[in-house]
């Protein structure tokens, strides 16, 4: 009776060892760091933030998600899901220079545009003309150029985000941390738009 019990629990094990070695999920937090260093370059040196006084970068992103409480899967198999725990890379010669174009855009008309509130970010990580009626035509012909070269480059970053690191079906959880973390590094008074839709001014 023991032999087929104990049978049973090696199969088990096999079975759970080849599902995380097939399975590697997204490091969240990593992510959230990457994002934040990506973006505080992209603001903060373009002189459209200033980072936040006397606290660091980590502090001031929010705690990561909660972490997948322990499990049989954790006691049988941690050193195979530490192995599958990778980093966020985001320095490619591709990133960098979307990074160095985006920086001179938020260093000229793009942070006019939020700054008037005329644009703002969206919730999947774009940028969105908000208020049109607040520009000339001129203006507003300008400010749709700006908006499309800026969300052109921005689907262009997280799609190589993902696939830098292997793993282009994080694109969207790439997409997620980013437009969380622009929404969090804007100056007050810049608009956001919600998953709802809904604008807001930070």
């Amino acid at each position: 009776m023991r032999k087929p019990l104990i049978a049973l629990i090696a199969a088990t094990a096999v079975a759970l060892v080849g599902c995380v070695t097939i399975n590697v999920y997204f490091p969240e937090a990593a992510a959230q760091k990457a994002a934040d260093q990506f973006i505080g370059n992209v603001l903060d040196e373009s002189g459209a933030s200033k980072p936040p006084s006397g606290k660091d970068t980590e502090q001031a992103r929010p705690a990561p998600g909660k972490q997948p409480s322990a499990s049989l899967l954790d006691l049988v198999i941690p050193a195979a899901q530490a192995a599958e725990s990778p980093d966020i890379q985001v320095r490619t010669p591709e990133t960098d220079a979307i990074r160095a174009r985006m920086k001179a855009r938020f260093g000229g008309q793009l942070k006019a545009l939020f700054d008037s509130g005329a644009v703002g970010f969206t919730a999947d990580g774009l940028v969105a003309v908000r208020d049109a009626g607040a520009l000339t035509l001129d203006q507003r012909s300008q400010a749709d150029g700006l908006v499309k070269q800026e969300n052109n480059d921005r689907d262009t970053l997280y799609r190589a985000i993902a696939a830098a690191n292997g793993h282009p079906e994080w694109e969207p959880q790439i997409r997620k941390t980013f437009a969380e973390g622009w929404v969090q590094r804007a100056p007050p008074g810049w608009y956001y738009r919600d998953a709802s839709g809904a604008w807001k001014r930070k």
